[in-house]
């Protein structure tokens, strides 16, 4: 059972798919909500975008070499 006061968040292990990006983009834009930058449906969209092309390397890290 997941702590009190829990929100999930990346440690959760469920992440934000485009589908569900798009879904969120969706439903705010048919109710006549803004879906512009810094809104949820933008930030949901970025954060999909991130987690479908994986993890960045983190600042420092060495290329593989070939």
């Amino acid at each position: 059972m997941p702590a009190k006061g829990s929100r999930g968040g990346a440690a959760s292990g469920n992440k934000t798919t485009p589908s569900d990006a798009a879904r969120i983009q969706s439903t705010q834009a048919k109710t006549g909500k803004d879906t512009g930058k810094d809104t949820f449906p933008a930030r949901t969209q970025a954060a999909a975008s991130r987690n479908a092309a994986g993890s960045p390397p983190k600042a420092g890290a060495k290329a593989p070499k070939a």
